[in-house]
Formats: structure tokens, C-alpha cells, sequence
């Protein structure tokens, strides 16, 4: 992994979640790799809202909220989700 790749994956950390319509999920905690090829798999949602907690999410083994990279659609200041990509 290139060490730019590996600043943007430490800003996301403590980042807002968001989906377009502007819902809150609640903040990135964490963040899953595939350890072979270093793809972003999940977002670990720290602080979920009653929203994210009321959505059918994969959880892991822990127990956290699971959101998957694939429906992430930028990463600002806030990183947006499609939700209809979610499930």
C-alpha cells in the first residue's frame, strides 16, 4: 500500500457518516482491509445512530456496525454513503 493510501485511510478514522439524503449513521471507528491486496472492505461505525442501529447491517464478530466501502461515494469532511448501496 502506498503511503498516500495509507494517510486518506487514517483521516477517515473519526470522520462523520452520511447518507445522500443527509441521515446520520455516526462516526468511522475503524476500518476493515482484505490483508492480501489492501482493499477497503468496511467502515467500522463507532458511536452508531438510532438510524444506522435500525438498519439490517452486517456486524462484526464484536458486534459493531458494518458499512461496506463499496457504498461509499466520497470522503470529505463527511463521508456520504449510498444507503440503497448498503443493503
Amino acid at each position: 500500500m502506498a503511503n498516500e493510501d495509507k494517510k486518506f485511510s487514517k483521516q477517515l478514522i473519526g470522520k462523520t457518516v452520511v447518507s445522500k439524503s443527509g441521515k446520520k449513521f455516526g462516526m468511522i471507528g475503524d476500518l476493515i482491509f482484505e490483508t492480501r491486496t489492501g482493499e477497503l472492505i468496511y467502515v467500522v461505525l463507532a458511536q452508531p445512530t438510532a438510524h444506522a442501529l435500525s438498519m439490517d447491517l452486517e456486524k462484526s464478530k464484536d458486534g459493531e456496525l458494518l458499512v461496506p466501502f463499496s457504498s461509499v461515494i466520497s470522503a470529505s469532511d463527511f463521508v456520504v454513503v449510498a444507503e440503497e448501496d448498503i443493503v
